[in-house]
């Protein structure tokens, strides 16, 4: 499709999903015919999923959402979004698993088009996530654990395939860090978590009243992964004197464990810098592999 964003076309291939990228057009078409939508322009943001603005028959604005073939994503993203039932996060009205789509309430510009100053953006982010843990055992969602597992396999290999484009102690540090959240793992304490914290992912409600998530991964594990999300987010605001002041800050805000979301941070960067940079999302894959590097050589930093 034409107005396909070039990140989901490259991640849609670096996934060897060539069919899904032939079959689009006409999975949009079967859609519109099947739950009466007129079509607006799509989203040019992207980078898992082809979005577009809809209207439903009675006028209702809404958004479609087509995502790339991973795994049980779309089903993961739908229980989220069904047990936070637009509780801090968007409202799903519709969704089919076998086409992957999702049709969801739609919102207006994100924390960052919105050029939100770094400090308010993140007590928005915060206030959000905490909005949407809540029990989740037993809806089959991935735990914290397996995330974990997951991560660390991908840093491993992709850090790899990508010709190791940071250092080795970046990766070692990332690697212990992600052993000790997935030891730590407890059920009984694991919530609901959107997974994907960050300020692309907060919109503005469309009266104006505040602002909700989109694009929860959906996972069940302590809310402290969440804020590690958050953490990874700050590539250009943290403080090399003292790296360790995000996750305190976090931690006060919430009351959670500023280890834990500093240990989460850790790997989260560096995958995500690993992945944007397999992708060629760029800047921010360097400025991320950069705050990894910076955080693995912070051995002495304060977390009390």
């Amino acid at each position: 499709m034409d107005d396909l964003p070039p990140a989901v076309r490259n991640k849609a291939l670096s996934l060897d999903a060539q069919r899904w990228l032939d079959e689009l057009p006409d999975v949009v078409a079967s859609l519109v015919a099947d739950w009466g939508l007129t079509l607006g322009p799509s989203f040019v943001d992207g980078t898992e999923s082809y979005v577009v603005a809809v209207d439903l028959v009675d006028g209702t604005p809404a958004v479609l959402k087509v995502l790339l073939p991973r795994d049980d994503a779309v089903r993961h993203e739908t229980t989220a979004l069904r047990l936070a039932d637009g509780d801090g996060s968007a409202r799903l009205l519709r969704h089919d698993l076998d086409r992957s789509a999702l049709l969801i309430e739609r919102l207006g510009p994100s924390l960052h088009d919105l050029g939100v100053p770094f400090a308010r953006r993140r007590e928005i982010l915060c206030d959000l996530a905490s909005r949407m843990w809540r029990p989740a055992a037993g809806h089959e969602l991935p735990t914290g654990a397996e995330k974990g597992r997951w991560l660390a396999g991908f840093v491993t290999s992709t850090w790899e395939e990508l010709g190791r484009p940071c250092s080795e102690q970046t990766l070692d540090h990332a690697l212990a860090c992600v052993e000790r959240r997935m030891a730590a793992h407890d059920d009984e304490r694991a919530v609901l978590v959107h997974g994907d914290v960050h300020e692309w992912n907060a919109l503005a409600t469309l009266d104006g009243g505040g602002f909700k998530l989109v694009d929860p991964d959906g996972l069940l594990a302590e809310p402290e992964y969440d804020l590690g999300v958050m953490l990874r987010e700050d590539p250009r605001e943290i403080d090399p004197a003292d790296p360790g002041r995000g996750a305190r800050w976090l931690a006060a805000r919430t009351g959670l464990d500023a280890t834990a979301i500093w240990e989460w941070g850790a790997v989260e960067r560096l995958s995500t810098g690993l992945l944007c940079t397999r992708i060629d999302l760029q800047p921010i894959g360097r400025e991320m592999l950069a705050a990894a590097e910076l955080v693995a050589d912070a051995s002495d930093v304060v977390l009390d």
